[in-house]
């Protein structure tokens, strides 16, 4: 199920994408570029976070200028979003950027991409063509009645020969649409047509709950049939909560792992103790792990002690108290319900740390 589409490796800012590569998760800043303070406080969140390539919005000449001192600072490779202007591509570049993005559908000229392209090559950085349904060719649009899957791929794919005549190799690519059917569909055939690494995402996704769902359909299916190589998870409000849902997801997908993974019953009748509250308790105290490690939180003795011995560690309730897990080994038995977030977390803290001295 989770066998990889054969895409070429680039690399951007040294990390490698495509070619059986790890899926990179990145995300994008919503502070003005230009407030160089913000930028970078937003950036170190982001990281933090488990977020691996950033993007920011290079709208004018004041963003262009700030970027030296992001770059000097920031704690993974930045890219630069473009729109429109060939001068801000090239002040980009020539600031230090790790990639660029290109929305083919609002840079038309072909002289002004290729000179962009050319630049890019001689700096040996990689430019990702970012079709968006919202922005595409008015001459596509007309000629294939509408943003149809088939006019996204044909400009991604026109875009990518563009490229290619400059003589950039480091190229990759993305068709996003805000549906989840739109999306499976055009990136299902742009998988098709080209072998470049691909970039997932169901664009403007919204926020909250919806958002979170629309995207981990979108993208969560994609990559379960081997299509995609780096992920951002569009939504609605603080980009941190994006690089959190695109971590659930790939660990959903079996993809890849990171922090505490709780494993927890949805409660019924049998319950006889504050579930909910120990599940919020135990969720806050491990927040801030970034080992992968399954933690069980169950309530009954239905269920609870088959799914507490599956994961690393796990707690099983009682009338007002629980057993806790290692392992699949019970180690206490019948601990009081107001001392199992303690006795819990001392379990994981003590996994943890076996586990970094390795």
């Amino acid at each position: 199920m989770n066998h990889r589409n054969g895409t070429r490796r680039i690399h951007l800012g040294g990390i490698p994408i495509g070619g059986g590569a790890p899926v990179v998760i990145q995300s994008m800043t919503n502070t003005p570029t230009h407030d160089v303070e913000k930028t970078l406080a937003q950036v170190n969140e982001l990281v933090a976070a488990g977020c691996e390539l950033v993007r920011v919005a290079v709208p004018d000449l004041r963003a262009v200028e700030a970027l030296p001192d992001i770059l000097r600072t920031a704690r993974c490779p930045i890219i630069a979003d473009i729109h429109f202007s060939e001068q801000l591509a090239l002040a980009s570049i020539y600031a230090g950027v790790a990639g660029l993005r290109l929305n083919p559908g609002n840079l038309r000229d072909s002289g002004a991409i290729h000179r962009v392209a050319s630049a890019a090559a001689e700096a040996g950085i990689p430019i990702r063509v970012g079709v968006n349904a919202g922005s595409l060719d008015p001459d596509l649009l007309k000629k294939h009645g509408g943003p149809t899957p088939e006019a996204l791929v044909e400009s991604a794919l026109g875009e990518i020969r563009l490229l290619e005549e400059a003589g950039l190799d480091q190229i990759k690519v993305s068709a996003k649409v805000s549906s989840v059917q739109g999306t499976l569909a055009t990136y299902r055939l742009l998988a098709e047509r080209t072998d470049r690494p691909i970039h997932l995402g169901v664009t403007e996704a919204g926020w909250h709950d919806a958002g979170v769902i629309k995207s981990a359909l979108g993208i969560g299916v994609l990559l379960l049939e081997g299509i995609g190589d780096t992920i951002r998870v569009s939504l609605t409000g603080d980009p941190v909560v994006e690089v959190r849902a695109a971590w659930d997801i790939l660990r959903a997908c079996g993809l890849r792992r990171r922090g505490i993974e709780i494993i927890a019953c949805p409660t019924c009748g049998r319950c006889n103790y504050d579930l909910v509250g120990l599940l919020r308790e135990v969720e806050n105290r491990l927040a801030g792990i970034v080992i992968p490690l399954q933690v069980a939180v169950m309530g009954c003795v239905v269920n609870g002690p088959g799914e507490a011995a599956h994961a690393d560690v796990g707690v099983a309730g009682g009338m007002d108290k629980g057993d806790l897990f290692v392992n699949g080994e019970i180690v206490e038995r019948g601990v009081p319900a107001d001392e199992l977030a303690d006795r819990l977390e001392r379990l994981v803290r003590e996994i943890v740390a076996q586990r970094e001295e390795k």
